[in-house]
């Protein structure tokens, strides 16, 4: 379960991954790369160079705080939102869910 340091960084990188801007593609992969990394892709570290230092001090948040988990833990809690980022930024992905259900 997130503590409320990890789950405000979450909430404002899931807001950037469903804006418009320069380094939202980039916020969405490292996003879907903890949800699913097999069907969406990993996160490029060098991605990190390329957003704002709040973004990357965001996504460390989040790595520092899965580190410590005991076992896998994903925001299950945000799947509504995932799924719109996985809509937005991964077409034939949301496609290919929406064929097999």
């Amino acid at each position: 379960m997130m503590d409320n340091t990890t789950r405000t960084a979450f909430e404002r990188l899931l807001k950037i991954a469903q804006s418009d801007t320069g380094q939202s593609g980039r916020v969405a992969s490292f996003v879907l790369a903890w949800w699913n990394a097999a069907d969406h892709g990993g996160f490029d570290i060098a991605d990190l160079f390329a957003v704002d230092a709040e973004i990357g001090r965001d996504m460390a948040t989040v790595f520092f705080h899965l580190v410590d988990r005991p076992t896998a833990e994903y925001p299950e809690a945000y799947r509504v939102d995932i799924e719109a980022i996985i809509r937005r930024w991964r077409p034939e992905v949301w496609e290919r869910y929406a064929e097999s259900a």
